[in-house]
């Protein structure tokens, strides 16, 4: 992302709004992905979901004639690196996945989903609407970051305009409750680009004046979207 903001005549800052450990039970991990012989179905929720099922299993092999979807290009190339082929919807979100046409008649179908516990736990429950049988490989979870003073300075010292994306509600949380007030303050003050009209809702609700809404959460869209937005900054 660093390289793609320098394209666009910026500078990337590194601000983490969430931290990916490991899943609290290795083992139960495990078992979830046990599972991927038996699955019709795979869907794997973000590149680190394929990051982390690697790591607690050699090899990711699907059942025969099994299909894999991938919430974004970053996903599928994860995927494509552990040898799977994966659909991947226009749009990366879980609205985009479940618009796709592999999960619109799939009563009675075995589904897996490989990712972590939280977050927005939109997929599960409509895909069980709709009948399917659904399973989860809960490989890793998603905590609070680890901000230092080291990430306030640069936060403070950050030239104007600043431009903040955000593609999670945790992340747009954690950072209000850890940064210091005056800094998330400034935040408020400048652009924000976030990958969905609910997030755009939390984030005028949360204080937030210019927020600009990108087509998806991968990295590419959110970044088009903060070059238009410094475009018009510039005018």
């Amino acid at each position: 992302m660093s390289a793609r903001a320098r394209k666009l005549g910026g500078r990337s800052l590194s601000l983490p709004g969430l931290l990916l450990r490991p899943a609290a039970s290795p083992a139960r991990a495990r078992s979830g992905l046990a599972l991927l012989a038996k699955a019709e179905i795979v869907i794997f929720q973000s590149p680190a979901a394929v990051r982390f099922a690697r790591a607690l299993r050699s090899s990711l092999r699907l059942r025969r004639g099994a299909v894999a979807l991938a919430i974004g290009e970053g996903t599928q190339r994860a995927l494509a690196r552990a040898g799977i082929d994966a659909i991947v919807p226009e749009r990366a979100d879980s609205e985009g996945v479940l618009a796709l046409a592999q999960l619109g008649r799939i009563r009675g179908r075995r589904i897996l989903l490989v990712g972590a516990a939280g977050g927005r736990d939109l997929i599960a429950p409509e895909l069980r609407r709709r009948g399917a049988r659904v399973e989860l490989a809960e490989v890793y979870r998603r905590t609070a970051p680890r901000l230092t003073k080291v990430h306030f300075d640069a936060l403070a010292a950050a030239r104007d305009p600043l431009v903040t994306l955000v593609s999670s509600g945790e992340a747009m949380a954690h950072l209000a409750a850890l940064l210091p007030s005056t800094l998330h303050a400034h935040l408020q003050s400048q652009m924000l680009v976030v990958s969905s009209a609910r997030l755009a809702g939390m984030a005028r609700r949360s204080g937030f004046r210019q927020v600009a809404i990108a087509r998806s959460a991968s990295p590419r869209d959110l970044l088009a979207t903060a070059g238009d937005a410094l475009a018009r900054h510039r005018l």
